[in-house]
């Protein structure tokens, strides 16, 4: 096909399936930060996010993202590629090999999968902050009503450049903020989504009083470990090519995590006296979400001391929830919004006009000009996702009978079988009754460990 690139092409859908598989890492990270309970229900939120946002982006999130603009940069026309039309066959050759509408030198369906993978994500990050109990059909129709008027428009906002034939997002264009890879429309976004909407919802039955740990921390780090690697396809992918944009932005993702893992690490041992596995899980998130957005506009240098105040401020962040009572159960809030937030707004001083991006931010004597740019988009993304989050989930809300929650009895007993009718653990091979006939009486360790899992159920 005249004009297509195969080498960035099969980059592109190398980091498509990277991205995509980030949301069942994500599934695996917030499932093992639940209750043995709720794990499940925990892990379908994640999962159901990719059905009903992949649904809708081929029918119009799509077009609503990257169509042209009907007006002031905020939406791209539904209409326009309604299903992908126009967006796949073009023309048969002479030996029936058909053509492809291309974006830039790569088929302009990739371009379509890479995007969703985002649309995809950006919901199902949400899910954490209320964990343990809302219902799940409730959560549904959140997630379709979020990502159309929420995520749809803000990626237009961020992600829609200027075309020949196609004019994109105020953000991108006339505010010329710079977010590379999603600090705005993904983390800013669903952070602050994940506050209004655990607000709305209201604290989980006996929190804070109550103890809720993480049920099993080998499943977390394991979550931690599929995002960070899926994050290449995130930031590296963004350059939409195999070119050197994308090894800067990959350098970048490496370096920035490394130093924020380190950060939270410093911090919990200052803190607490004990650095936690799950504090090493929870810097690498927080060190990926702040370079996101800055992975090609600021230096390797720079990406170390972005890391290493990301890891140190979300540690610190995800407490706040206390002092102010609100219950975000996984801290979507306290990772996600402040690292997102952080990330965008120190491109404005740490921007470096070596970098890919070309601009110098205060620390190399560009001024204000790009941080005030940058701080704009932030407060603007901030401002309509937590108002409009908070409507549509008094709107869900409305509609299931003026509750999101499962019954008291259900939270109590576990949201997994109240609305899924499964248990992600099953014991009851291992009860058998000792000393009958029969029935071989378990050692001591054995009915120690039988012990210590009915008590974690109880």
């Amino acid at each position: 096909m005249e004009g297509l690139d195969t080498g960035n092409t099969a980059w592109m859908l190398a980091s498509t399936a990277l991205v995509l598989f980030m949301t069942p890492g994500l599934a695996l990270f917030y499932g093992g930060m639940v209750r043995s309970k709720s794990v499940l229900n925990m892990m379908m939120m994640s999962l159901s996010s990719m059905g009903v946002v992949g649904v809708l982006w081929v029918l119009y999130g799509y077009s609503m993202a990257f169509g042209n603009d009907v007006g002031g940069g905020l939406l791209g026309n539904p209409f326009e590629a309604w299903g992908l039309k126009g967006l796949f066959v073009g023309s048969y050759d002479a030996a029936d090999a058909p053509s492809y509408m291309l974006s830039a030198d790569i088929p302009a369906l990739v371009f379509v999968a890479f995007q969703a993978t985002f649309a995809i994500i950006t919901v199902a990050l949400i899910s954490g902050a209320v964990a343990d109990r809302m219902k799940f059909g409730a959560w549904l129709l959140f997630a379709g009503l979020w990502a159309t008027i929420v995520y749809f428009p803000v990626a237009h906002w961020v992600f829609a450049f200027d075309g020949d034939t196609v004019v994109g997002g105020w953000i991108a264009n006339q505010l010329a903020a710079i977010d590379f890879a999603g600090g705005t429309a993904v983390h800013i976004n669903a952070g602050i989504a994940a506050l209004a909407l655990s607000i709305v919802v209201g604290k989980r039955r006996g929190w804070p009083r109550e103890p809720m740990r993480p049920h099993n921390l080998t499943l977390v780090m394991l979550g931690a470990g599929i995002l960070w690697f899926g994050w290449f396809g995130f930031n590296a992918g963004s350059a939409l090519g195999a070119n050197g944009t994308a090894a800067f932005a990959m350098i970048n993702t490496i370096v920035a995590t490394c130093a924020a893992m380190l950060g939270w690490l410093l911090t919990e041992r200052i803190r607490d006296g004990k650095a936690t596995s799950l504090g090493a899980a929870s810097g690498i998130v927080a060190g990926l979400v702040a370079i996101t957005p800055s992975c090609a506009s600021i230096s390797p240098m720079g990406a170390i001391l972005l890391g290493a105040i990301a890891g140190v401020l979300c540690a610190l962040a995800v407490g706040l929830k206390f002092r102010f009572g609100y219950d975000d159960s996984l801290d979507v809030v306290g990772v996600h919004l402040v690292g997102g937030i952080l990330g965008t707004v120190l491109i404005g001083f740490l921007a470096d006009p070596g970098s890919p991006a070309g601009v110098a931010g205060l620390f190399y004597g560009g001024g204000v000009d790009q941080l005030w740019r940058q701080v704009v988009g932030a407060l603007a993304v901030l401002l309509y996702s937590g108002i409009l989050t908070f409507v549509i989930a008094l709107i869900v809300k409305a509609i299931f009978g003026g509750s999101l929650r499962v019954s008291d009895e259900d939270e109590a007993t576990g949201i997994d079988e109240g609305e899924h009718a499964e248990t992600a653990y099953d014991f009851s091979s291992h009860r058998g009754l000792a000393g009958t006939a029969g029935t071989p009486r378990p050692d001591a360790a054995t009915a120690g460990a039988q012990s210590v899992v009915a008590g974690k159920e109880g």
